[in-house]
C-alpha cells in the first residue's frame, strides 16, 4: 500500500506539472511620452544662416571666441542683451565654411529666441 500511495503521489506532481496555468497579462511598462520635435525656424535669421565667418564678422564685429575642430568652426557674439553661438561648416561640394546653425542665450544662460539675439546684437 506504502508504495501504491507513492505511486500516486509521484502521478499527482507530475500532473500538477502539467495542469493549466492562468496566464497573467505582462505588467505595463510605463514609456516616457514621445518627445515633441521642434522645427528649427529661421525666420529672421537670414542674415546668419549661410554667411561666412567674414560675414558675421563685419556684421557683429570680432568674435568673443573662435574655436576650430577640424573643419568646424564656432564662433561666439556677445552683447548686454545675449550671446550669440554661430556654427560653421564646410558646404557640402567643399569651400568656405558657412553657418549652418545659430544658439542664443540671455547673459545667464537662459534659452532666448535666436532671431531675438541676432535683432539685439546687429543694432548696437
Amino acid at each position: 500500500m506504502a508504495r501504491q500511495g507513492r505511486l500516486w503521489l509521484g502521478a499527482l506532481l507530475v500532473l500538477g506539472g502539467c495542469a493549466a496555468k492562468t496566464d497573467r497579462p505582462a505588467p505595463a511598462v510605463e514609456r516616457p511620452p514621445p518627445q515633441r520635435v521642434v522645427p528649427y525656424n529661421s525666420t529672421g535669421l537670414e542674415n546668419v544662416l549661410g554667411r561666412t565667418a567674414r560675414m558675421l564678422e563685419a556684421q557683429f564685429g570680432k568674435p568673443a571666441l573662435d574655436v576650430r575642430e577640424g573643419p568646424a568652426r564656432k564662433l561666439q557674439f556677445g552683447g548686454a542683451a545675449c550671446v550669440l553661438d554661430a556654427y560653421l561648416y564646410p558646404p557640402k561640394g567643399g569651400g568656405e565654411p558657412i553657418v549652418t546653425h545659430i544658439d542664443a542665450r540671455l547673459r545667464d544662460g537662459r534659452d532666448l529666441d535666436r532671431a531675438s539675439c541676432v535683432a539685439a546684437l546687429t543694432r548696437r
